[in-house]
Order: C-alpha cells, then sequence, then structure tokens
C-alpha cells in the first residue's frame, strides 16, 4: 500500500527517539532486551494485521510504549489493536508479569483464580489485606470462578495482596474493547485483570521513571473503552472526528428547535384539578405490559430486557 511505513521508517524513528531520551531523561531499558529485534518483530506484526497503513503517529506511539516497556510481541507479551484509524498496544498476560518482575524491587508476582469449593482465607493487618491460605482441589477447575488474587513479593519480604470478587472481575470486562478471550479463556483472563489492578497500583507508588510508569498506565488503559472514545473497534460509519462532530451536531438540534418547544410549553392551557382526574394522577403504577421482568434475587432485569446492550461491540484485553 502507498502508506505503508517501511521498516526503516519504523525502527529508526522509534530507535533514534529511545537513545535520546536513554541520555536526556533517564529512561531505563529493560536488561538484556534488544529495542532493535523487538522493533524488527514488531514491524512484521503490524505487517502481517494490515496495519502498516493506520495513522503513523499511533503507530509510533505504540511502538514506543512498547519498548519503554521492554516487551515483544515475538514472546506474545503485546499485540497492537485497531482502533479506528489508530493503533493501541495492549499487553498480554505474560507482558503484564514482566513488565512488574523487571522492576528492582520486586522479587516475585503471582497469580491464581478463586473456584466455587475453593477455601480461600484473607484476613487485616493493620488496614491491609493479608493473604492467609488458599485450599483448592484440582477438579474445581470446572467450577464457575468466583474471584482472583495476585501477590507481589518484594526484594524485602514485603507481600502486597490485591483481591477481586467475581462480580469486580465482570465489571472490568464489561468496559473492555474485545469479550472474545474472555468468554473463551476466562481462567487466564481474570489473572490478568487482577494483575492489572494490582500492577496499576504498584506502579503510581513506586520510584521508577515517570516515562515507564506512564507507558504502563497508558497501555492498561488502552484496554478499556471511556466516554472519550468510540465504542467500536472498527466503527463502519464513524471514521473521522470530523464525522463523530457532525453527527453528534445533528443530534443536540438548533436552537430554534428549543425556541419552539418552550413556546409549545407556556402556551398549553392550564388545567383544572377535578375528583375525576385527581385519581388519575394519583394512580403512579405501570401497566401490566410495561413492567420489566427482574430477577427476583438479585434485582437485574432479565436476559429479554437486557437485549439491547448487546450490540455494543466486542472489543480486546
Amino acid at each position: 500500500m502507498a502508506n505503508e511505513l517501511t521498516q526503516r521508517q519504523v525502527t529508526s524513528n522509534v530507535a533514534t527517539r529511545i537513545n535520546q531520551m536513554k541520555d536526556s531523561d533517564g529512561l531505563m531499558i529493560a536488561p538484556k532486551y534488544s529495542v532493535s529485534n523487538a522493533l524488527s518483530s514488531a514491524y512484521h506484526a503490524l505487517k502481517n494485521e494490515g496495519l502498516l497503513n493506520k495513522d503513523q503517529d499511533s503507530i509510533y506511539n505504540a511502538l514506543f510504549d512498547m519498548v519503554t516497556q521492554g516487551l515483544s510481541p515475538a514472546k506474545n507479551q503485546c499485540y497492537f489493536v485497531p482502533y479506528g484509524n489508530t493503533v493501541k498496544l495492549t499487553r498480554s498476560y505474560f507482558g503484564t508479569m514482566k513488565v512488574v518482575k523487571q522492576l528492582p524491587e520486586v522479587k516475585d508476582i503471582y497469580a491464581e483464580v478463586i473456584y466455587k469449593g475453593d477455601d480461600f482465607k484473607i484476613k487485616n493487618e493493620n488496614g491491609r489485606k493479608v493473604f492467609v491460605s488458599h485450599d483448592t482441589d484440582w477438579m474445581n477447575a470446572d467450577n464457575e470462578i468466583v474471584g482472583a488474587y495476585c501477590i507481589i513479593e518484594k526484594e524485602d519480604g514485603e507481600k502486597i495482596l490485591t483481591v477481586m470478587t467475581k462480580k469486580e472481575i465482570d465489571k472490568s470486562w464489561s468496559k473492555a474493547k474485545t469479550k472474545n478471550v474472555q468468554n473463551n479463556f476466562p481462567q487466564e483472563m481474570a489473572k490478568r485483570t487482577v494483575i492489572n489492578r494490582a500492577a496499576k497500583q504498584f506502579f503510581n507508588t513506586s520510584d521508577d521513571n515517570d516515562l515507564f510508569v506512564d507507558a504502563v498506565n497508558r497501555t492498561t488503559e488502552n484496554e478499556y473503552d471511556n466516554d472519550r472514545q468510540v465504542k467500536d473497534v472498527t466503527p463502519q460509519e464513524t471514521n473521522s472526528l470530523d464525522d463523530l462532530i457532525g453527527h453528534q451536531s445533528e443530534i443536540k438540534g438548533t436552537s430554534s428547535d428549543l425556541k419552539d418547544v418552550t413556546e409549545d410549553l407556556h402556551s398549553e392551557p392550564e388545567k383544572t384539578l377535578t375528583d375525576e382526574n385527581k385519581t388519575v394522577l394519583e394512580d403512579t403504577s405501570y401497566p401490566a405490559d410495561e413492567i420489566p421482568d427482574f430477577d427476583q434475587e438479585t434485582g437485574e432485569i432479565k436476559a429479554s430486557e437486557g437485549n439491547l446492550f448487546d450490540n455494543l461491540g466486542d472489543l480486546m484485553p
């Protein structure tokens, strides 16, 4: 394609910037990490996915964040996701583990899923959750997931525990840009979700380089939707910012429309309250055919009432 970047353009621009920041901003690259090898792998990953024709600034930023965190797509530590005309970097389960482990104060990190039937115990010590025990049976892996936890062990012996219930995990997944991976690999994705939470809390209180921390947080945020982003990875109708602005302008309407509504409201004649219409006003019940079908135990609307959420789109962690 005419707009595709060459491998030289991809590797040289990012590599040059990384070298400058190592000298001027104190950027630390992970030990034994080959920037050139990682960029070469990233170029082929982008090319194989047909992403080289996407916005060049977004490709540059994705590659910069990849190198800053010491990740490589060749080791399944990260991948590139198309989002409209841009490219976003997201970490895999292995990538998040590596990012945390490469911190000098971290000795180890591990995460586990809690299944129904497991005996998982924690306690509070000085206002912090502390791991006590987790007894399970290997057959419980066929049971439903009820939670997950992550423990970051520091070099000084301190262990930082992060626990999430399944409800908290589901809430996080509901904001994710992709749902297919969670559905197909719920155990690994539950682990990654709790690791992401543990890592974010850990990095935001660590003394590591700001450039590294920013890249970590930015990559984590790339996995989730927010109110300022389009909800589809590949929008079918909205392809540019101009399209978005134009579409929202149509929805908002004009000032003349508001004026007409106001005039209608003021011109409506007053109505006198009588015994006959008082009975109607006091009846605030719903017609039987408009009452949604609620689950009596959870209070949630049953599936038949929730179909309007099905089309929000599948997006990826």
